[in-house]
């Protein structure tokens, strides 16, 4: 009988990706993989480690793993992801009932560890991190008609705060025929929302011949049969080119949605981040973008409470969000993660004092959503379908604006009975906190 193996896969697409190439692994050794872990024999924790409260989610399920397994209910628990590959001997050492740790060089091994673990033997194994394989089969585990598609592994940019560098290793391009045929074997699945995907999108091909070669990239992925929408990810603000932007304004399937990751506008924060610009460059940056994207909806990342952070930089912080105004914004506190620069940095924040910064944020960013979507009522968005509200009797997708997980919903009503992936015309009625209110006004488009 085949040996029974689930995963519970946490943290960004990218590794979201890692999970589904182990998946496929599996499956192609004759492995069955099944969607309920209380049936498994194995159950696969695919970890993130970025910041704190990743590491505490990861902790919190393999707890939960760890009383399935002690009731008899799973036999083995496997870790995988940046968890492991960050603390490697200590999972085992918390957690006796872990079996095996693979950091993401020894992805390969993932079948022999399930063997070894279900028999009853632990594997710790961490081979080099340039091992990871960023090629091969998937398991698609995203709704069947979008898909994230990884271009680039590691990161160059050793921002003082973060630990990717420690984690994933140098950045590496994967080359272009290479990610075309993976996009053409996703379009062929039934995909028509392609997300590219890494740690730094813009760097892309730097590495390959000393220049971006994102548009190029993006060009070739338009002529690929099947894409409705193509979005970009993690865009690092110091590499938008003019030629990136007017690739993204005179292609019609890539959607007009930048991600830029910026952390913050104060120039000295940002020098201490290892980050470049300053609030008149970055503000000078999002003019441009919506000067040569029309109807462009621009998304950020802030962070609150950096080493030194004063009451003054906080409050440029917040009128350059007001001033900006962006239509989708995220913010998170800054959390000192072992190994990296800004952990051993003199002038840490309080706790309170950072949770105090990111409510204000949160609740100025609020306030300039419900301006931004009230100005939506009345007009018709095209909308993917995602599937039916019973509570509230309706449906529900997202638009070009909302990128999946990250963003808001568009709830709709429709006399014609919809499915999963169905591309429709909706009327913006209402607004409803982040999310839009409407009606169906036009038939269906069956995505697959």
């Amino acid at each position: 009988m085949a040996i029974r193996v689930s995963m519970i896969s946490l943290g960004c697409s990218k590794n979201q990706i890692d999970g589904e190439r182990l998946l496929y692994t599996l499956k192609e050794d004759g492995f069955q993989l099944v969607g309920d872990v209380s049936k498994s024999d194995a159950v696969i924790v695919n970890t993130c480690g970025f910041i704190q409260s990743a590491k505490e989610e990861a902790i919190e399920n393999l707890l939960e793993m760890a009383a399935l397994k002690q009731e008899g209910a799973i036999k083995a628990i496997l870790v995988t992801g940046c968890l492991a590959e960050r603390y490697r001997e200590e999972i085992q050492t918390e957690i006796p009932e872990v079996d095996a740790v693979l950091g993401i060089g020894s992805n390969q091994e993932i079948c022999r560890a399930v063997r070894a673990a279900v028999g009853g033997k632990q594997t710790l194994s961490f081979g080099p991190r340039e091992d990871l394989s960023l090629e091969g089969g998937r398991v698609l585990t995203t709704l069947p008609y979008y898909a994230y598609l990884k271009i680039a592994e590691g990161c160059d940019n050793c921002c003082a705060y973060c630990a990717i560098p420690q984690i994933r290793g140098r950045f590496r391009s994967r080359a272009m025929e290479d990610v075309c045929k993976e996009a053409e074997w996703l379009a062929s699945q039934g995909v028509r929302e392609l997300i590219v995907v890494a740690q730094d999108t813009t760097r892309y091909g730097e590495d390959l011949c000393g220049k971006s070669l994102l548009p190029e990239l993006l060009r070739r992925l338009c002529r690929i049969d099947g894409f409705r929408w193509i979005r970009t990810l993690y865009c690092y603000p110091e590499r938008i080119t003019d030629e990136l932007l007017d690739t993204i304004a005179s292609e019609e399937k890539l959607v007009p949605y930048l991600d830029i990751p910026i952390q913050h506008c104060d120039g000295a924060l940002l020098r201490e981040m290892n980050r470049g610009m300053d609030r008149p460059s970055l503000t000078a940056l999002m003019k441009r973008i919506r000067e040569r994207i029309p109807g462009v909806t621009l998304r950020t990342t802030l962070m609150v409470g950096f080493p030194g952070e004063t009451e003054a930089q906080f409050t440029s912080l917040c009128e350059f969000v007001d001033e900006v105004q962006f239509d989708r914004l995220g913010c998170f506190a800054f959390s000192p993660e072992e190994g990296t620069v800004a952990a051993g940095m003199e002038h840490q924040i309080e706790e309170e004092v950072k949770s105090r910064r990111e409510e204000i944020l949160m609740d100025q960013q609020a306030g300039i959503m419900e301006r931004l979507n009230r100005e939506k009522i009345g007009t018709v968005l095209e909308v993917v379908t995602e599937g039916f509200d019973r509570f509230g009797e309706c449906y529900f997708g997202r638009s070009a604006a909302d990128a999946p997980e990250i963003d808001g919903k568009i709830f709709f009503t429709s006399q014609e009975q919809l499915v999963m992936g169905d591309f429709v015309q909706v009327r913006i009625d209402e607004v409803m906190d982040y999310d839009l209110v409407g009606v169906c006004i036009s038939g269906k488009e069956r995505a697959f």
